[in-house]
């Protein structure tokens, strides 16, 4: 549930609340129709490090529990034009739940994805990137995350 307006922004208390979230925050533009939660294929877990450059639109996770690392998304395209930095909460917390958004075009092809966040420190919601997708079809990258 998300509880509050803090400090550092609008804070959650489970994984879940990405979902609420993505939602307010795309609603001026390219609403959020879908969401995606990561989820490491290795071991299971739902904690990682993000690694992003969203001028390049391109992200990377790595789960904190096995250290597998994944190119989200279609970012494995862009991955040698990008700039990748780590993707740190206000309160100094490098490990996040993960999720992504898909706007969709009338189609229901992803039109803009959006990277969204909840710091495991301190409940922190946050988008830490967004990208539009400009090819078609895309369908696939909802089994990307």
């Amino acid at each position: 549930m998300i509880t509050s307006r803090g400090t550092n922004g609008w804070t959650g208390t489970e994984p879940a609340d990405i979902d609420e979230y993505l939602a307010g925050y795309s609603e001026q533009g390219y609403p959020v129709r879908r969401v995606a939660h990561a989820r490491c294929g290795a071991c299971g877990s739902v904690t990682f490090r993000i690694r992003a450059d969203d001028e390049e639109g391109c992200a990377e996770r790595t789960c904190d529990a096995c250290g597998a690392t994944v190119l989200m998304l279609d970012s494995a395209d862009y991955v040698e034009d990008a700039d990748m930095g780590p993707a740190e909460c206000p309160c100094g917390g490098e490990t996040f739940n993960v999720a992504v958004g898909f706007a969709l075009y009338d189609d229901g092809d992803p039109r803009w994805v959006y990277l969204g966040m909840r710091c495991t420190e301190d409940g922190t919601l946050g988008v830490y990137a967004d990208w539009k997708i400009d090819y078609t079809p895309s369908t696939h990258l909802f089994e990307s995350v």
